[in-house]
């Protein structure tokens, strides 16, 4: 769990200097800095993804994983969920909840916590956190001047969230093959790049719609030796 632990660290530690500074981040500089995020980002997927032993196995499972994803509207779902979530905290007011809850979305909603954080229970490897904990610490500068100590809160969320899918992860390493193992991984390195992409705003990519093609690779590389 070292990941999410550096993760709930530079969130407090963004919030933090994100209340010290108050808005004096020019915004130019914080985006600059995500597009040079978003770059390390497909670069990080990449050599993630080159690491595969059967180009095969990760296609099919892009396909597979996608159709299914898209059939289930998982990106969709995910949407709707946090407006909802959303919409109901703005009616009830501001203050310490809304910025625990805004924050908390921001850090746990998305394929990259997914993604990382069975890396990391799975073979140990937190880069994919890293490089989240590192956004989210920038992220947490702004929202901290904003928001205020609400934001430092989600780091619990972050703790129970992240934490719970690499332990969950651990728990199964056991009965996965080394080959299934690293075709997981080679093909959540094709879904970073997707989020990279996003990043960048180079094209909009549905990377939610495709979080099923990891276990997809995790069956086909059992069956396909």
């Amino acid at each position: 769990m070292t990941g999410t632990l550096i993760n709930m660290a530079t969130v407090v530690a963004g919030t933090t200097l994100g209340i010290a500074l108050k808005q004096r981040m020019p915004r130019r500089m914080s985006d600059t800095v995500m597009q040079g995020m978003g770059i390390f980002t497909c670069f990080m997927g990449l050599s993630m993804a080159l690491k595969t032993q059967n180009t095969l196995i990760v296609l099919f499972s892009m396909v597979l994983g996608t159709v299914i994803g898209t059939g289930l509207d998982i990106q969709a779902r995910l949407e709707a969920g946090t407006k909802r979530l959303e919409a109901r905290f703005a009616r009830e007011g501001t203050g310490l909840a809304a910025g625990f809850l805004a924050a908390s979305l921001l850090y746990c909603v998305g394929p990259m916590s997914i993604i990382g954080s069975i890396e990391d229970g799975l073979v140990g490897n937190y880069q994919i956190l890293l490089t989240k904990a590192i956004m989210d610490g920038v992220a947490s500068i702004v929202f901290g001047a904003t928001m205020g100590v609400g934001v430092a809160l989600s780091a619990v969320s972050i703790l129970v969230y992240q934490g719970g899918l690499t332990l969950a992860a651990a728990g199964v390493k056991s009965v996965l093959t080394d080959a299934a193992i690293v075709e997981m991984t080679a093909t959540g390195g094709l879904l970073i790049v997707g989020i990279g992409m996003n990043m960048l705003e180079i094209k909009k990519v549905r990377v939610a719609d495709m979080l099923p093609a990891i276990l997809a690779a995790a069956i086909l590389a059992q069956i396909i030796k």
